[in-house]
């Protein structure tokens, strides 16, 4: 493949909601039935080790997916709940497990956005926040939580969310990736709670790591990881490259952009893709490449910085 081919999704994902799979030895999968345009098939969790597990990601508010992750570790002990961010479809479950199992819940800490929110900005409820969430112990960068037969290290990758964290097994070269890569589809970047800046520079950290092999929040698992995190940077940046494109013939709005830029979306993701849009023009207005009138802010007329 050249440096100019679009990403390699892979949307061939089989498993049904509340089946036990071993994907791999040590890790096991199961997949609660909230599908959605932004969920795909639905949310993934993970059990990771044999007899003294930890769960990760225990999902949204669904006591059957609660039900099918406490039945796959019937006869074993939960010592540890880790959350890679706090979006809905990832944690709220996470008190009927604790409340089940006595296991300490970690976690990078509470929701919260990458930036201050601008006074021009109206609340947006719909970003799908668990505002809820509080960890019992939080995780900075590089720390590591150890189990029976496996050790774990937080690897802070903010962009999503400025809270999410991957959790990286260095010694089977194995990343648990959450939302900031996903083997389906691109992830949204919608500020103020996530930042391009980010978002790209979390990328660039995991394209330097070591590991291979990506067990995402949703969809399927991602081999050959590091060429693939290339994928998306380059996919990013040509993404970057089309928005400039259609300023350079003249300013517009974001909607004007997002039929420009995104052709053919499934409807129900335009609004998504405007945040996205918005995540890339609040960077190129940090960077003076792109100007607006006021802060950088979804119903804003963004033009190119030179064009006067």
């Amino acid at each position: 493949m050249s440096d100019n081919d679009d990403v390699p999704f892979n949307r061939n994902f089989p498993l049904a909601p509340g089946v036990i799979e071993e994907v791999r030895p040590g890790v096991r999968r199961i997949l609660c039935n909230n599908p959605s345009p932004f969920t795909f098939t639905g949310t993934v969790s993970y059990i990771v080790g044999r007899g003294k597990v930890a769960i990760i990601d225990p999902g949204p508010d669904d006591e059957a997916h609660a039900k099918a992750l406490l039945a796959a570790v019937a006869g074993e002990t939960v010592t540890h709940i880790l959350v890679t961010h706090t979006h809905r479809d990832h944690s709220v479950n996470t008190p009927r497990i604790k409340s089940a199992t006595g296991a300490p819940v970690y976690a990078e800490g509470p929701h919260r956005a990458s930036r201050p929110r601008f006074e021009s900005e109206k609340h947006n409820p719909e970003s799908g926040a668990d505002r809820e969430f509080r960890p019992d112990i939080q995780l900075a960068d590089g720390d590591v939580i150890e189990g029976d037969g496996w050790k774990l290290q937080a690897v802070a990758t903010p962009g999503h969310t400025a809270n999410h964290l991957a959790f990286a097994w260095p010694d089977r070269k194995f990343l648990f990736v959450g939302d900031h890569v996903m083997g389906w589809s691109t992830s949204i970047v919608a500020p103020p709670d996530g930042s391009m800046v980010d978002y790209m520079a979390s990328l660039e950290k995991l394209a330097g790591r070591d590991e291979d092999l990506y067990f995402s929040g949703h969809g399927p698992e991602i081999s050959d990881a590091a060429r693939y995190v290339r994928f998306l940077i380059r996919h990013r940046q040509a993404r970057e490259a089309s928005i400039l494109h259609r300023l350079s013939k003249g300013e517009a709005d974001i909607p004007t952009i997002v039929r420009a830029v995104y052709i053919g979306i499934d409807p129900r993701l335009t609004r998504a893709a405007g945040y996205s849009v918005l995540a890339h023009l609040e960077d190129l207005v940090g960077r003076g490449i792109v100007a607006t009138e006021g802060d950088p802010v979804i119903d804003g007329t963004y033009r190119l910085a030179n064009s006067g």
